[in-house]
């Protein structure tokens, strides 16, 4: 389809200029992340990988993985990782039996001699790096590990986990600069030893009762145990499941669903005006 290609750069992300320009009318992700049409925007990524061939997944990735490393946009950016997750997840191994036949070596950076899906040994460093949380460096390592051997279904497994954790590590990474930048907060990035903390103990808390025991103290307080407050927007950045974020609050999985349920009739009430009875429009 594209012979004659020239060969090009042995980058990890490199594809051929010509390949770009020539797949990106029929496959342009980037498009679905920075057009301003909300139509664009919102179309499934399913729906537009599912007529892709290997060779057009393969060169969309390359694509994303160079748009996210220069977006500057916060939300551009995450949402190229998660394309990138879902693409190496459950699209491009499909596709891998029938790479070979759908876009000449030429045009990729695969080293020659090397077939799609031949091997899919995934580097020890890289498994290091993810387990470091060094994602990026993870990432990188891996490419180079896909130019080498080819595209399998290891490698993109790998890349799958790396580019995920990454997106929520981005939004991770914002939720802490965000709540670094509040004064009060920045106490908590300061603590360099158990002495810098600044709360301290009561001191009637460390004085023995007549008994010979020391006060027991009750927290009432439901900042944390209150699931619509600061909780619920960790379990979120984690991507916590409900039994997942029951487990952190150490409630029961039925609680959170029932508070879960008050949360939302309240919200719904609020959106509408604080009119009773109005969440019930709305349905559960």
């Amino acid at each position: 389809m594209l012979a004659g290609v020239d060969r090009i750069s042995h980058e990890p992300h490199s594809l051929s200029p010509l390949v770009l320009c020539f797949l990106r009318p029929v496959l342009n992700l980037v498009a679905l992340i920075t057009s301003p049409d909300p139509s664009v925007r919102n179309t499934a990524l399913e729906s537009v990988c599912a007529r892709a061939s290997g060779g057009e997944l393969l060169v969309a990735t390359a694509e994303l993985d160079a748009f996210r490393r220069n977006a500057d946009n916060l939300y551009e950016r995450v949402r190229a990782l998660l394309f990138l997750a879902a693409i190496h997840r459950f699209h491009l191994p499909a596709t891998l039996p029938h790479l070979a036949h759908t876009i000449p070596r030429s045009s990729v950076a695969l080293s020659p001699g090397v077939a799609a899906g031949a091997r899919g040994l995934i580097p020890f460093n890289s498994f290091e790096l993810l387990l470091d949380r060094r994602f990026e460096e993870a990432i990188d390592s891996l490419l180079a590990q896909q130019v080498r051997e080819g595209p399998s279904d290891g490698i993109s497994s790998a890349l799958a986990a790396a580019y995920h954790r990454l997106g929520f590590q981005t939004l991770a990474d914002q939720v802490r600069r965000s709540v670094r930048a509040v004064r009060g907060n920045q106490w908590m990035f300061r603590m360099g030893h158990p002495a810098d903390q600044p709360l301290r103990i009561r001191s009637e808390l460390c004085e023995r009762g007549p008994g010979g025991t020391y006060p027991i103290l009750r927290e009432q307080t439901p900042v944390r145990m209150d699931l619509t407050h600061s909780a619920w927007s960790d379990i979120f950045f984690l991507g916590m499941d409900f039994p997942e974020g029951a487990k952190v609050l150490n409630v029961s999985v039925e609680t959170v669903m029932r508070d879960w349920r008050l949360a939302k009739s309240w919200l719904r009430r609020e959106l509408a005006g604080g009119k009773p009875g109005s969440e019930k429009s709305h349905g559960a």
